[in-house]
């Protein structure tokens, strides 16, 4: 075999931790696959004195993890800080700079920072791989950078946050309220304490970002997507989901239109046929859609030590063998310029929930603004009668353009026999 390739990691936490266990227990099959060992000979943590359960006294130690860009003995820089910004960046961009080949599981780095990074690491002629950065163990950035490399994308979806759809799992299956499934949920550890970013979209946009940028051959753009997360989900409109033939799940869905690039992440009304409504509890799913391929998906374990350590091992092993793809799957001079499209411009069909005051001309007044606004009306769903109660009322439309149902929306919280705020789905027939 060749000479070992030396890897530096920063971080030793779930991810970084997961690797060098992985490295441990798997070394003959890393470097039989790899044509080489992979090692590991130096490392950065914010605590040196934490037992992680694998011996470091052999390793370098670098109190500063910037530093590991100029550690002499290292070939590759594995990042596993995390974090868009601070030591994080700072050191992708110096070990780039260093001309060191970098592997990194960072999503938000790449999604708000990517364009300029992959620019970086172009210009110095050093790879960038970051298989780890969405979807854990699997491996839908090969999939869609390498595997589909000949088809034209039309578009790609995905369960993108295993909390969130844990949560909405288990408020299916419990018929019980967000909110307390959330509190479950940290005590478990399958949610942050600040679970924000998780139940905002935030963390399933960052992985949007990077597949719309590989699906469509552009620069990663995070601010292009629209995102919205699941606080606003109640136990009320999964249940009538199902009666429906709906589940809810938060997706992210980009596409190319005539128009331009679409992205956005906000929870869907899926068919309970469709095979993404059956992806449950902690796992994520990718489908991609190909002009020559037609549709894929791809489903596992989105997070966690073992799912993530194996991305980034799988992309060690593609650097130990020679094997290297352009950041975004082209070089910068011929990657797409398409123009992003506004989540006003969305057409799609609608879930519209109401609660309203039981008693007569409610519904025509409803029924009236939506024609208004050229909304067309597929189904309703009333339970019963309760004159001068408060009773749920629901209406799905046909495809209707988002700013028009928008303007609606407007226009229905405002009458008097509305009495809490419209909840909106979006219907998404994958």
């Amino acid at each position: 075999m060749s000479k070992p390739l030396s890897i530096a990691v920063a971080g030793l936490g779930t991810v970084g931790g997961g690797l060098l266990k992985l490295l441990s227990d798997n070394a003959e099959v890393v470097a039989a696959r790899a044509g080489r060992p992979i090692t590991v000979g130096a490392v950065s943590a914010r605590d040196r004195n934490r037992d992680r359960g694998l011996p470091l006294s052999s390793l370098r130690w670098y109190d500063d993890p910037v530093a590991l860009a100029a550690d002499p003995g290292t070939d590759v820089v594995v990042e596993a800080i995390g974090g868009s910004e601070g030591p994080a960046r700072a050191l992708v961009e110096a070990a780039l700079r260093a001309g060191k080949p970098v592997v990194t599981a960072n999503k938000a780095l790449l999604a708000v920072h990517g364009a300029q990074i992959a620019e970086l690491a172009e210009a110095r002629g050093v790879p960038l791989a970051f298989e780890a950065a969405v979807a854990g163990g699997i491996p839908a950035i090969k999939a869609l950078r390498e595997g589909l490399a000949a088809n034209r994308i039309s578009r790609v979806a995905g369960i993108l946050n295993g909390t969130c759809n844990y949560i909405l799992t288990v408020m299916r299956e419990e018929k019980r309220e967000f909110a307390e499934v959330l509190a479950a949920a940290q005590a478990l550890g399958y949610a942050e304490a600040d679970p924000a970013f998780d139940i905002d979209g935030v963390d399933a946009a960052h992985k949007l970002a990077i597949l719309a940028a590989l699906a469509f051959g552009r620069p990663v753009d995070f601010s292009a997507v629209h995102v919205e997360g699941i606080r606003e989900v109640s136990a009320l409109d999964i249940a009538l989901a199902g009666e429906l033939g709906y589940r809810i799940k938060l997706l992210g869905l980009a596409a190319r239109t005539p128009s331009g690039i679409s992205a956005r992440v906000h929870p869907c009304m899926v068919p309970v046929g469709a095979p993404i409504a059956r992806v449950d509890g902690v796992y994520n799913a990718v489908v991609a859609e190909g002009d020559q391929c037609g549709r894929i998906m791809l489903e596992g374990r989105g997070a966690g030590a073992g799912p993530t350590a194996s991305a980034v091992a799988a992309d060690l092993i593609d650097l130990a063998r020679g094997r290297v793809t352009p950041v975004w799957g082209a070089a910068a001079g011929a990657l797409d310029a398409a123009p992003a499209v506004p989540m006003e411009r969305h057409v799609g069909a609608y879930y519209l929930r109401l609660m309203v005051l039981d008693r007569p001309g409610v519904i025509a007044d409803v029924t009236g603004i939506l024609r208004d606004h050229a909304i067309s009306m597929e189904a309703m769903l009333q339970r019963g009668r309760a004159p001068g109660e408060v009773v749920p009322v629901v209406l799905t439309t046909h495809d209707c353009e988002e700013a028009s149902m928008r303007a609606a929306l407007a226009r229905i919280s405002a009458l008097d026999s509305v009495l809490e705020r419209p909840a909106l789905i979006r219907i998404e027939p994958l």
